[in-house]
């Protein structure tokens, strides 16, 4: 998950190179909603065995309400900062 700050925008994705993908929306090379409202402060990921089932936990993310996904973050990272060095 992608913020631009905290309790701010929060954008969901799924990728094969989470370190790749974040360095891109860090540096404005993704068009789009994290471009449009700043959002490249990673503050929770999880990884998992297959992309088939990162991209069916990202489609049932998507569907949850803000607050599950806010409760999500704090439970991993309560000030909200910015992951990123962690996958780099």
């Amino acid at each position: 998950m992608l913020t631009n700050k905290k309790h701010g925008v929060i954008y969901i994705g799924v990728t094969s190179n989470i370190a790749r993908r974040v360095w891109e929306h860090k540096n404005g090379l993704v068009d789009g909603f994290t471009k449009k409202y700043g959002a490249h402060r990673l503050v929770w990921y999880e990884m998992h065995p297959t992309m088939e089932s990162a991209s069916t936990r990202e489609k049932q993310m998507k569907e949850w309400k803000r607050n599950w996904k806010v409760q999500l973050i704090e439970v991993m990272n309560r000030g909200w900062v910015d992951l990123y060095r962690e996958v780099v």
